[in-house]
């Protein structure tokens, strides 16, 4: 089991030595709004500040893929990930996929 310690954006881990790599893991997800979220949104925005409807919709969808992510690289037989990266891309309008990724990696404590 990965623990949420042992994934960093870092290439190495301090006080971990890299004992074998695992190759590339990744967990994605494609999300949208409904018509109810949007109609809430649209009206947050013209009041203006934090839009909390769409906050609370990005850190689920990255938490759905960071979850993913960490599935695959337990799959995989590692017990960290390095250099986790996140990235997006609207598929279409209103649709957006997340992607978390890393290297997943067996690390042992020095």
């Amino acid at each position: 089991m990965i623990d949420t310690q042992l994934i960093t954006t870092s290439t190495s881990l301090e006080g971990y030595r890299i004992v074998s790599h695992h190759g590339v893991v990744r967990g994605i997800t494609v999300r949208s709004r409904s018509i109810f979220g949007n109609f809430a949104g649209g009206l947050q925005a013209i009041v203006g500040g934090k839009l909390s409807i769409y906050v609370k919709l990005c850190e689920d969808t990255r938490e759905e893929a960071f979850t993913l992510m960490v599935e695959h690289a337990e799959a995989a037989g590692a017990n960290a990930i390095i250099n986790m990266r996140y990235d997006a891309n609207e598929v279409m309008t209103g649709i957006t996929e997340v992607l978390a990724y890393g290297t997943a990696v067996r690390v042992e404590k020095v």
